[in-house]
């Protein structure tokens, strides 16, 4: 069987610098696409451009892959030709002040209107007092009371004329007016009445009733008089303050006759005022002003306290969009409900926590309304009623404020109930693949408000296009953070970390964030390098300290490996074991470091023993990939016979948890080796899955586990035997670091792809495999046939001694 090894050109893809047409990346022009994802873009559009309702858009993909940046570069392009939306303010409900009005104003009117409306109050703060101290308005007052004095004179005048007439006159009294009996202009007292002849006092009796009547009528009519002089009091002062602020309003009525909310606003304050117009006929004191002379005493602090009652009148504008270009575009970094539906405010007053209509703010929903809203995921699942209130919002399309206390039903007081803005908005939400699916399967809500998945890939093909698309990248990176320019060299490193960041010789990663820092590190290296423009080796280098800041722990393992602490040997050959390759992430790094696998086979029929499955050490699919190796033991070497074995596999000083099936052909290799009795050189690590049917199968990971195996054979001397075995299906992932390829021309170190499990254990063995002849039996001195002799054996022996445990138990009874 022929053995193939990998060539240096095929251990990694580089970047030929001369196959682009400038010197460095300041000739370069401004990035005006969003690089390698289509797919999300065109989702992003779809969920933008369709004006149905629940079209909101989740964008999923891996953190660091600049979902963030595309979608709000992306939305900004789009809102800019968009409509500016409405302002939106709350006004209070005269008629119900728990119950605050909402107010649409123009987008670019908002505080306009607001400032407009605060000069008109301020002119009836001055206005109205001054028309009411007046000589005009003095003189219609006093006519009125002048009147009202002389019909009440003349009243009581006639009652006392015709009192005295009857004997009787007419006292003030503490209980109010009363009839009192007189002789000789003299009213009498208790004791004289009493004195009075009989006949005296039936002839004063017969009087009084119809008297008392009389004062009872004149009362009314007094009373009729004074209320009728207080309506003319009242609809003097009405008169006057309409006199007084009619113009204003309607100089705001003329100015705006298009706005219908706001001349109802308006009509709604003159009416208020008139009807409250006694609150406005002395002088408000100017805001922040201590009381006067008069109000000085233990309670002028509460004058200090007391709002201008033209405060009821004002206009809180919660979104003004005069600034704006276009649609809004908000990014909401804090989702909790408040930041999102708004909040009411509280302020201190007399020791009592109060509120109203001016006390309510915005939410992220309303400056996003008529716009775009982007919010991570997360962040939102992470705060309580967040998700919630989200929901509902888009579901009713209205923004209805409530305080979370109500939400809670913690408070059953009394609080404000805004009326709900209409909603018009498209929510983009962040997340993770995960976090989408879950929403997907347990909230059906979250399929009806969400219809759009803009799925942001990780990778992009190497292509020239893509390739001049990254070095517009580094041209962007570079004059928006003001770095050095790249040469054409510096740009192909950056390239070439690209397709590492994903093993691949075929893709370039999309996770622009990373190769944003690299491009800063590199920037940094350039300086102290005192480079003019970042060169090949700074980005090398900026490469390279990266790891060495994050590889402690791998130092570590390299270190205890060499000592033999951790036992893996890199020369010889031993029966039954074999170095495998693991995989180890830290999160911000991972590496690959050799582990030995050893097997041992006895006679039994337990099958293949995994020691780490029954420590309850391993996963699922670890599991299954041992379990695998009985189907292709069973398969290949027991169709003439029972497959009658036991067998053990273990990770040898394996102290934490053990998942994935890459080290599944490694564990085979080392299950044969044990059965055949042939040693296997220890100079090769082992990597891939295995199929029932001896097909090596692709893992991940396949650049950092020959890397990591090198670096040991590296501390431990290099001696041009050590190598690599991987699945053939994986060459094309390999992007190896110059030094290991560098290795490999030299003849220092191999890398060797296979198809099947005969190609790799004639490589670990140095023996032939050896095919299955048409009688069944493989050729002689062949790996197979040492197999297939071994486990005929260990058929023979157990059924050997079956029987004779069979006549001795049959002996003893």
């Amino acid at each position: 069987m022929k053995i193939r090894e990998l060539k240096p050109e095929e251990l990694r893809r580089t970047c030929d610098p001369k196959q682009f047409s400038f010197k460095s990346t300041a000739e370069l022009t401004e990035l005006s696409e969003i690089i390698g994802q289509e797919r999300a873009t065109r989702a992003i559009d779809f969920g933008i451009e369709i004006p149905c309702a629940g079209y909101n858009i989740y964008a999923l993909g891996p953190s660091g892959s600049g979902r963030a940046t595309v979608i709000k570069e992306f939305l900004q392009k789009k809102a800019a030709v968009g409509e500016v939306p409405d302002a939106w303010a709350y006004v209070n409900n005269f008629d119900d002040p728990y119950q605050p009005q909402r107010l649409r104003l123009p987008s670019d009117k908002g505080y306009a209107i607001r400032d407009e409306v605060d000069e008109l109050l301020d002119a009836l703060k001055e206005e109205l007092p001054r028309a009411f101290e007046s000589e005009q308005y003095q003189q219609h007052y006093n006519r009125i009371g002048r009147q009202l004095d002389e019909a009440r004179t003349a009243k009581f005048q006639g009652l006392e004329a015709r009192m005295i007439e009857r004997g009787f006159a007419l006292l003030r009294s503490p209980m109010g007016l009363v009839i009192a009996p007189v002789i000789d202009g003299e009213v009498l007292s208790r004791e004289q009445y009493d004195q009075l002849p009989p006949e005296k006092k039936s002839d004063l009796e017969q009087h009084r009733p119809q008297l008392q009547e009389e004062l009872e009528k004149t009362l009314r009519e007094v009373r009729t008089l004074e209320r009728d002089a207080k309506a003319g009091l009242r609809k003097l002062d009405q008169e006057t303050a309409d006199y007084t602020i009619g113009h204003h309003f309607e100089s705001l009525r003329t100015k705006y006759p298009e706005l219908e909310g706001l001349l109802q606003f308006l009509d709604a304050v003159q009416d208020d005022i008139l009807a409250k117009v006694e609150q406005f006929k002395t002088p408000s004191p100017p805001a922040g002003e201590g009381p006067s002379s008069a109000q000085e005493g233990p309670f002028a602090f509460m004058a200090r306290l007391r709002r201008s009652p033209f405060d009821k009148y004002r206009i809180n504008v919660i979104v003004d969009n005069c600034e704006v270009e276009g649609a809004p575009v908000v990014e909401e970094s804090n989702p909790t409900y408040q930041n999102l539906l708004g909040r009411i405010e509280h302020r201190a007053e007399f020791g009592t926590l109060v509120t109203d209509y001016s006390a309510i703010k915005a939410g992220a929903l309303h400056r996003a309304n008529g716009g775009y809203l982007i919010i991570d995921a997360l962040d939102l699942l992470r705060n309580p009623l967040a998700w919630e209130g989200l929901k509902r919002a888009l579901r009713n399309r209205e923004i209805k404020i409530e305080e979370m206390a109500q939400q809670l039903s913690l408070i059953a007081t009394a609080s404000l109930a805004p009326e709900p803005i209409p909603l018009d908005v498209k929510v983009v939400l962040i997340g993770d693949p995960t976090t989408y699916y879950l929403l997907y399967n347990l909230d059906e809500d979250f399929q009806e408000l969400f219809k759009v998945k803009a799925d942001f890939a990780v990778d992009m093909d190497w292509t020239s296009q893509n390739l001049e698309k990254v070095a517009l990248f580094v041209h962007d990176r570079c004059q928006e953070a003001d770095l050095k320019h790249f040469e054409l060299g510096a740009v192909a490193k950056v390239v070439e970390h690209a397709a590492r960041l994903v093993e691949d010789q075929e893709k370039l990663t999309t996770r622009f964030g990373l190769i944003k820092d690299t491009i800063h590190e590199a920037n940094y290296w350039a300086s102290r390098n005192d480079h003019d423009l970042v060169t090949a080796a700074d980005v090398q280098q900026a490469v390279e300290e990266r790891v060495y800041r994050a590889n402690q722990i791998e130092e570590r393992i390299r270190e205890q490996i060499d000592k033999g602490m951790i036992m893996v040997d890199t020369e010889g050959e031993v029966v039954g074991q074999v170095n495998g390759l693991s995989i180890i992430s830290l999160g911000d790094y991972y590496f690959g470091r050799p582990s030995r696998i050893t097997a041992q086979t006895f006679m039994g029929r337990a099958g293949v023993i995994n020691i780490e499955r029954e420590a309850k050490m391993s996963g699922s699919i670890h599991d299954k990939g041992v379990m695998i190796l009985s189907g292709y033991l069973g398969g290949k070497y027991a169709q003439d016979k029972p497959l009658n074995l036991s067998a053990s596999i273990c990770f040898e000083q394996s102290y934490g948890a053990v998942e994935g099936d890459s080290a599944s052909s490694t564990e085979l290799y080392a299950l044969l080796s044990r059965l055949s009795g042939l040693p296997i050189r220890q100079a090769i690590a082992v990597t891939g899955s295995v199929n029932q049917r001896g097909e090596v199968q692709p893992i991940g990971g396949v650049t950092k586990k020959v890397e990591g195996f090198y670096d040991v054979c590296r501390v431990k001397a290099l001696t041009g035997e050590q190598g690599v075995i991987i699945p053939e299906q994986n060459v094309k992932n390999l992007m190896l670091r110059e030094d290991v390829t560098e290795a490999v021309r030299e003849g220092k170190f191999h890398v060797y792809p296979v198809v099947t499990i005969d190609e790799g254990i004639a490589i670990l063995t140095g023996r032939e495999a050896g095919e299955r002849q048409e009688d069944g039996t493989y050729p002689e001195a062949t790996i197979n046939y040492l197999v297939n002799r071994q486990l005929q054996e260990l058929a023979t022996k157990l059924k050997q001694f079956g029987k004779e445990e069979e006549e001795k138990e049959e002996g003893d009874s």
